[in-house]
């Protein structure tokens, strides 16, 4: 079955870095699409990122544009989200996600916490 599983959160200082990754098993991961998401506490999901399956297409929602960069490596199942200049409003919980090409179904991680404080 699918699983995708986040690593690599935890507590930073406004203006430090972290770099997630999402391992992925169960799939084709290498002709998938994947997508990093957050949700920060009272705010719904937000898409963060997202990367094309052989990486030629990437974006980025605007808050993160020059800061976050979206990777990945097919050889390993594997996506990565470095995170730069990091500020208190980055706060939330990043998970992966990936969406089934036949049924449209979204695929979560567990999710992993980045916490912005000083």
């Amino acid at each position: 079955q699918v699983q995708l599983v986040e690593s690599g959160g935890g507590l930073v200082q406004p203006g430090g870095s972290l770099r997630l990754s999402c391992a992925a098993s169960g799939f084709s991961f290498s002709i998938y699409t994947m997508r990093w998401y957050r949700q920060a506490p009272g705010k719904e999901r937000e898409l963060v990122a997202g990367i094309s399956s052989a990486g030629g297409s990437i974006s980025y929602v605007d808050s993160v544009k020059g800061r976050f960069t979206i990777s990945r490596d097919n050889a390993k199942n594997t996506v990565y989200l470095q995170m730069n200049s990091l500020k208190p409003e980055d706060t939330a919980v990043y998970y992966c996600n990936t969406r089934s090409m036949s049924t449209l179904h979204d695929y979560w991680g567990q999710g992993t916490q980045v916490t912005v404080s000083s």
